[in-house]
């Protein structure tokens, strides 16, 4: 388990994997497996069968974990993948986006 840069809402671009290339927003962490789910990305049906009256079966599509490592953030200027650093303005730790500079 390592710490990850990339925050609950972040805009992130998949680097590798079959879901190569698309983007989406982070909705939450799994911090246990270093993996993240993102909004719209990895999404995989599933067959699921009728639990008693509320529910009804059928096929259900549902969003799949992926690896932290196969996650880039997604420059706010460029829309291209870059890395994350961090710089200290008017006494406050801020991110900012390696590529164009901008603050996150």
């Amino acid at each position: 388990m390592f710490r990850s840069k990339l925050r609950k809402g972040d805009e992130v671009i998949v680097i590798s994997g079959g879901s190569k290339g698309h983007t989406g927003k982070i909705d939450r962490f799994d911090r246990a497996k270093d993996r993240a789910y993102v909004g719209g990305v990895n999404v995989r049906k599933k067959h699921q069968r009728a639990t008693g009256e509320g529910s009804e079966g059928g096929i259900v599509e549902k969003i799949m974990p992926i690896h932290i490592s196969n996650l880039a953030l997604v420059d706010p200027k460029e829309k291209k993948a870059t890395r994350l650093g961090y710089q200290v303005l008017d006494g406050k730790k801020v991110r900012i986006a390696k590529k164009s500079a901008s603050v996150l």
